[in-house]
């Protein structure tokens, strides 16, 4: 076997090993390059269904913000300290907890955000209250998001609708650090 062969092989095997980690549902994103183009986004692989964890916090949120990166628009909700509350985020329809009434957003889609974690502490002192729960955090010329709206909490669960561009891939994750906990969701601002 020539040297073209070889080089073709090893190509091969990266494009299989590539595809398995993208169809497990890796959510690996390459730090972006200074200076770098859209060219370089093509790696994300996180898809555009639900992602979910189960785990229950009554450590209570305390903030939300959004920022632009290279790639994507983030939300990161803040809590008081670990552990991060479990998710359960989908496109689709926002409901009202507790009624299931829909909440509009503006955007092409919609993205139901829920954090299994209150907005008050165990003694129902408030840990939480937007000023505006309609126009949450200002989103203004972000490239994918177009409005972050708090609807509400209902039995230790709290909901978030994010207004997007479009259907886009979006990921979630938390982080848990120097006594710290906040859960991120990421929405790419195109499709790789």
């Amino acid at each position: 076997m020539g040297e073209v062969g070889r080089s073709r092989r090893a190509a091969l095997a990266v494009a299989v090993a590539l595809a398995v980690l993208v169809g497990a549902g890796c959510d690996v994103l390459p730090p972006a390059p200074p200076g770098g183009t859209a060219a370089d986004c093509r790696d994300i692989a996180w898809g555009s269904g639900t992602k979910a964890f189960p785990r229950m916090s009554t450590s209570p949120i305390t903030g939300v913000r959004a920022g632009r990166h290279h790639c994507f628009d983030r939300v990161v909700v803040d809590l008081a300290s670990p552990p991060a509350g479990g998710w359960n985020v989908q496109y689709g329809p926002v409901a009202e907890p507790g009624t299931g009434d829909p909440v509009p957003v503006r955007g092409g889609a919609s993205i139901e955000v829920i954090v299994r974690a209150p907005t008050h502490t165990g003694e129902g002192t408030p840990t939480f209250t937007p000023a505006d729960p309609d126009e949450l955090v200002p989103v203004g010329g972000y490239q994918t998001l177009r409005q972050a709206v708090f609807v509400g909490t209902f039995e230790g669960q709290s909901t978030f609708g994010l207004g997007v561009r479009a259907r886009l891939p979006f990921r979630v994750f938390a982080i848990e650090e120097a006594g710290r906990a906040r859960l991120v969701v990421d929405v790419a601002h195109r499709w790789p």
